[in-house]
């Protein structure tokens, strides 16, 4: 048998940015020719990065596209290039360029569209048509496929294997989310038997707004086995070698020092979790200029598992824990809040808002003359914090970070323009309970107390008012996560929920929150999405809806 040797070519694009982009693959593809391949793959789009949503319908856009691809092929050499990009050859096609010699020697079109999740290509692309016959790279017949290609039974790898292909490539821009990868790999192993091929697959790492990709790219033999893959959420070349049939164009490669057909071990669910938390913060910060983040601190668990997380992203000197007490805080929650920056050893400053807390009341006080206090005066406070977070970030340069979870994000438990103000939300698909296994976690790898243990112990509180608790507004978040994850993840109504056990009243009080919480969700700021269906891409729901789901 022969061995024909190909690089992964797992890279981090920048949406919209092109010609960085192509500067990245060029260099990818030099590394590969360095290397000896006869193939260098990249990910699905890599030339304008995934998704590029509107940019497409923009002529200019796409004509640039095409003349990074026709610019890639002009520099390739021995080592065939297969790289993704958009086409615009009989309409818009995701497309992938096929490229060796200084020649654009083919391009192959999409055929599997998809059109759900977080997905939506048929806005933008046509599928492509005909046979997808395979291209010949160093004497094998290859097969070139993109992303969903490969999620469809006896779809296009099935016709190339029929065509004669030996082995089929497939270029990934796949998103992140809990199980994806176990996923992945049964749709994979499907295919594997369903053609009897070698599967190279390629798939894009970084983050993209509420996006976060993975990588993880890997080759699987005929037989199913995983003979190579890289190591996930980080920048990879994966050099990997496959046995195929004996012939003259393919001479032995050379060797090398690099490590051919290494398989990384895999990452523990939270492992893994977390470092895609980790990476999104981290390119939504600089891939949209930013260098620093602000992050309000209150001594409670969501701003720092938040505080946490941008330190791991961006490295301590890069992050501003800024802590607002007010009147209704406890004294234990500004040490908390600074004993976390302490040990995070972030730079933080304190700025009470009692000051502007009492002027406004002052200033209200003749329009609310005779009225109970209730949640108004609560959320003069949260807005005042917003205001002086935003304040901060207009004279530092600081992109603002949300603390804001999922089980509040779903029952609206948070304050418009307060707390929700800013311009990421670092823990938005993260559920309370998950909150707090991952500031547990967190303490565990650094081997002591990173997130003060008063933080993790003591009842949730906005502190907005006198002895204020989570659990005087909401149920206990242990049975208010399941019913919550059933609704929304699950789409189940309020009559499955109470056929499934749950009490009626409990039902409908919360299911009509998170109905009627909507409009607030609709300006939250973006964030990580690493569940299959986040508040987001995935979750389109009407604000205006009076459907209820039943008694």
């Amino acid at each position: 048998m022969a061995m024909l040797r190909v690089a992964l070519c797992q890279i981090n694009s920048v949406v919209g940015d092109i010609n960085a982009n192509t500067n990245r693959i060029l260099a990818a593809l030099a590394a590969a020719e360095e290397a000896g391949c006869h193939a260098a793959v990249f990910p699905e789009l890599a030339i304008t990065g995934y998704p590029p949503e509107d940019l497409v319908l923009k002529r200019r856009f796409v004509q640039d596209s095409r003349k990074a691809m026709d610019n890639i092929a002009a520099q390739s050499s021995s080592c065939t290039a297969v790289v993704g990009f958009v086409d615009s050859a009989d309409g818009c096609h995701n497309a992938a360029g096929i490229a060796s010699g200084g020649q654009l020697l083919g391009i192959y079109h999409k055929r599997e569209l998809p059109n759900y999740g977080v997905f939506d290509e048929r806005r933008y692309f046509r599928p492509g048509l005909g046979a997808p016959d395979p291209h010949l790279i160093a004497g094998v017949a290859v097969g070139v496929s993109i992303c969903e290609d490969a999620w469809v039974s006896e779809g296009p790898m099935a016709q190339m294997a029929t065509a004669g292909a030996e082995v089929i490539f497939n270029l990934n821009a796949s998103p992140y989310h809990v199980g994806k990868l176990d996923q992945r790999l049964d749709v994979l192993r499907m295919r594997a038997a369903e053609t009897g091929c070698a599967i190279v697959y390629a798939n894009l790492v970084g983050g993209q707004d509420e996006l976060v990709f993975d990588g993880a790219s890997l080759v699987m033999a005929a037989d199913g086995r995983v003979i190579a893959q890289a190591a996930p959420f980080q920048e990879n070349l994966l050099v990997a070698e496959l046995e195929v049939a004996d012939r003259p164009e393919l001479p032995p490669p050379p060797s090398i020092s690099q490590e051919i057909n290494s398989v990384h071990p895999g990452l523990g669910e939270l492992d893994e979790q977390y470092e895609a938390l980790v990476l999104a913060t981290r390119d939504y910060v600089h891939k949209n200029g930013f260098t620093d983040v602000g992050v309000g601190v209150s001594g409670g668990i969501d701003s720092s598992l938040v505080a946490a997380i941008a330190t791991d992203a961006l490295g301590a000197d890069h992050v501003h824990g800024v802590l607002m007490p007010s009147r209704y805080s406890s004294d234990h929650s500004v040490a908390d809040a600074e004993a976390l920056c302490r040990n995070l050893d972030i730079d933080y400053r304190i700025i009470p808002v009692e000051p502007g807390h009492q002027a406004f009341l002052d200033m209200l006080a003749p329009s609310f003359h005779g009225l109970n206090s209730d949640l108004a005066e609560e959320n003069v406070q949260s807005r005042i914090r917003g205001t002086l977070l935003m304040a901060l970030s207009n004279k530092f340069g600081w992109l603002i970070l949300t603390t804001g979870n999922k089980s509040e994000s779903a029952v609206g438990y948070s304050t418009l323009y307060g707390d929700t103000a800013g311009a990421y939300a670092v823990i938005k698909d993260l559920w309370k309970l998950q909150v707090y296994a991952f500031a547990r976690y967190r303490n565990e790898r650094a081997g002591c107390d990173l997130i003060p243990e008063n933080v993790l112990s003591k009842p949730p509180s906005a502190e907005l008012r006198p002895d204020q608790r989570d659990d005087q507004s909401l149920p206990p978040y242990d049975v208010l996560d399941p019913l919550l994850e059933a609704y929304v993840e699950g789409d189940l109504t309020p009559a499955d929920l109470c056929g499934q056990g749950y009490a009626p009243e409990l039902v409908h009080r919360i299911t009509g929150l998170v109905d009627r919480a909507e409009y607030k969700r609709r300006q939250n700021p973006p964030g990580v999405r690493i569940t299959a269906k986040a508040f987001g891409r995935d979750r389109r729901l009407p604000i205006t809806n009076r459907y209820r789901g039943g008694d």
